[in-house]
């Protein structure tokens, strides 16, 4: 508080990775500072460090930071969450690849400390087909066949968000501006592919083949992308999170109902 000069938090949130207050300067500017917890604070303080040196450019501004706190922007908007659950979801789409577009502007000097994307898909090479459900093994091996394909054929590396999805996009005064990053380098198709299981709670949405081609079609016409390889990316990140769900013990239906229909489009791209 004495280092920002604030005059005023208020706890906002706790989460299983930090703790969220919203805080003042003299009474009228809000912001906010993000305490992270010890266990993730490598993680969670390279995707900070890599949310800084985006400088506000399609992400929320951090204004400074000091050992395990981060005295960044607030923002208070609706997310692109809310937009696609409430039949908005064309419009959504749009706005994750402008986002994702501004994310991969040039910048100099990126943060030297970000996580190699294959070393981040490490859990699906890994994995035991065995902890998969029996009638859903085949998924695995082509999502990890896939996975392997796509390293195979490495593309130009850029530093990339990591969890670029709809409820990571908040709205504010500036538009569209995305948080939370994992901060990683790597291929750039594969930061949209965790917005095709996307967003929380529209598991019907997420998994219509209308939906997952329309969305490939507006990343490869508005960024550039390979469509092939999106999709790829898309399907083996949604077989990574099978792997981290069996391992922390969550269930994994809602990728189990996707999976399928995003290797059915990535066969037929």
């Amino acid at each position: 508080m004495i280092r920002w000069s604030l005059t005023k938090s208020t706890p906002v949130a706790e989460t299983p990775r930090s703790w969220i207050f919203r805080v003042e300067q003299n009474g009228r500017n809000f912001a906010a500072l993000k305490i992270l917890k010890r266990a993730v604070s490598e993680e969670e303080g390279r995707g900070a460090r890599l949310l800084s040196w985006y400088g506000g450019d399609g992400a929320a501004t951090v204004f400074d930071m000091h050992g395990d706190t981060i005295f960044m922007e607030w923002l208070d908007g609706g997310t692109l969450g809310e937009a696609a659950r409430n039949g908005r979801d064309a419009e959504a789409t749009t706005a994750l690849a402008t986002v994702a577009s501004n994310l991969h502007r040039h910048r100099a000097d990126a943060p030297a400390d970000l996580l190699p994307l294959r070393q981040r898909f490490q859990a699906l090479f890994d994995t035991d087909v065995r902890a998969w459900p029996h009638t859903a093994r085949d998924l695995y091996a082509r999502s990890a066949g896939i996975a392997l394909k796509l390293f195979d054929k490495p593309m130009p590396e850029i530093p990339l968000h990591g969890d670029l999805h709809h409820d990571n996009i908040i709205s504010s005064d500036r538009g569209w501006l995305a948080i939370d990053p994992k901060g990683l380098v790597g291929d750039p198709h594969y930061e949209v592919a965790n917005a095709f299981r996307n967003p929380s709670g529209a598991t019907k949405l997420a998994a219509d083949p209308k939906r997952i081609n329309a969305m490939a079609d507006a990343f490869a016409a508005r960024l550039g992308f390979n469509r092939k390889r999106v999709l790829g990316f898309a399907a083996a990140h949604s077989g990574l999170s099978v792997c981290w769900d069996l391992a922390d013990g969550k269930p994994v239906t809602t990728d189990l109902a996707i999976l399928p229909n995003l290797l059915s489009a990535y066969d037929q791209a």
